[in-house]
């Protein structure tokens, strides 16, 4: 698990024969030049015989052993998405209790996989979302802005007109499926959840595949007493099952909306009993400024909040302790206002959905990067889509971050 009472998880520890021992807790009380304040406790070590890595997509501790064990030697590359949701307080008789709507595309562009969903609520309040795949080649698209002009649908529009925002987030996810499943065992820990990429894209069943994965894993451990040999048990429980079936639909995209929605549709006919696996590649191939011609996109102006992604931050109400140091780490802040600037123009000024990443100017007459951190709401974007990956999220102190209410 990543957060405790006392602090966030931020090492997996290991035995004298290699095997996982537990998780190191981070320090509390460290100053932002990385001193020690006053109020400085050194983080404990917490140990035990199994330990259930439980992070979501991209956690900091399955990076760490996932490239230590090997564990997606055999896998293809993880893919991922980005989604952005908002809880919605709408006037009385716009709601139908139960009614689940999705949608595929608009406003996308052909060539960028994503779509939205609707789930309406009790007491006139309903979920809004939009997915984006994190595998989008423009390096002028904005995921945020995508979301809302979704909102701005004339449907979309009418329905959210004269509401008003509860609570609101980001988050990514694992979106690779059976293809893309790592290993899950090594010794002495083992990866469950969105961790292990185990999510169901095209019927967006990610708690509940989550929840067979960590109860397959509860199982097999009092029934075992070790993580050794749990993968192959695994990867015969029906759930595993139900990913080898739609294995195909969300790479079916990498053609284009309409060769997806054709493909998608044989499969679905199908349950997935086609005799072919198609792969999944890398889900962060930016194209270069000078070899993209970024489309037209029609975007309209909004009237809906909100306004700007810092007042979405604030629906999602984060708090980070603005004296410990950025838990957001980049290895060559010089690459950013050099070699990205030129090639990409910072892309990460764009796909992070909480406004961290600015370009400002510097004492020289230039451009440098400044992060502000307190914005963040952990969706994990940056170190997914950084083109040159050298952005690692890393877990703040005390587990602050956002405090997704009602999500």
């Amino acid at each position: 698990m990543t957060g405790t009472q006392t602090g966030s998880a931020a090492l997996p520890l290991f035995d004298d024969d290699g095997s996982v021992a537990g998780v190191q807790i981070g320090d509390m009380g460290v100053q932002h030049d990385g001193s020690r304040g006053p109020n400085y406790t050194p983080g404990p070590e917490v140990r035990a015989r199994l330990t259930v890595i439980a992070e979501g997509c991209r956690g900091s501790l399955a990076k760490v052993l996932i490239r230590r064990y090997k564990l997606d030697e055999k896998a293809d590359p993880q893919v991922y998405g980005l989604g952005m949701k908002e809880l919605w307080q709408l006037p009385p008789g716009r709601v139908q209790p139960g009614l689940v709507q999705h949608s595929v595309g608009w406003p996308l562009d052909s060539k960028t996989y994503g779509g939205s969903f609707v789930y309406h609520l009790t007491d006139n309040r309903a979920y809004v979302g939009f997915v984006t795949g994190l595998d989008y080649r423009d390096p002028r698209f904005f995921p945020f802005e995508a979301f809302q002009q979704f909102k701005h649908h004339p449907s979309m529009h009418e329905f959210l007109k004269g509401g008003e925002i509860v609570s609101a987030g980001a988050r990514s996810i694992s979106a690779g499926g059976f293809q893309s499943m790592p290993k899950l065992e090594m010794p002495g820990a083992v990866l469950v959840g969105d961790s292990a990429g185990t999510l169901n894209v095209p019927k967006i069943k990610g708690i509940h595949q989550a929840l067979r994965c960590a109860m397959a894993a509860a199982d097999y451990f009092v029934e075992n007493n070790t993580s050794i040999g749990f993968d192959s048990v695994w990867r015969k429980t029906e759930a595993v099952s139900e990913l080898h079936e739609v294995r195909n639909v969300k790479p079916g995209f990498k053609a284009g909306l309409r060769l997806g929605v054709l493909n998608a549709a044989v499969e679905s006919v199908l349950a997935g009993r086609t005799p072919w696996t198609l792969r999944n590649r890398a889900t962060f191939p930016l194209e270069k400024l000078a070899e993209y011609e970024s489309p037209d996109r029609h975007w309209v102006n909004r009237d809906l909040p909100p306004r700007d992604r810092l007042s979405s931050v604030f629906y999602a109400t984060t708090a980070h302790d603005e004296v410990q140091p950025t838990h957001l780490k980049v290895r060559d802040r010089n690459i950013c206002a050099t070699t990205c600037a030129t090639e990409y123009g910072n892309p990460c000024t764009r796909f992070c959905p909480a406004n961290v990443y600015e370009m400002v100017d510097d004492e020289a007459g230039g451009k440098r990067l400044q992060i502000n951190a307190a914005n963040c709401v952990h969706c994990k974007a940056c170190d997914i889509k950084d083109p040159y990956q050298i952005i690692d999220w890393t877990t703040p102190e005390g587990g602050s971050g956002p405090n997704y209410q009602l999500l």
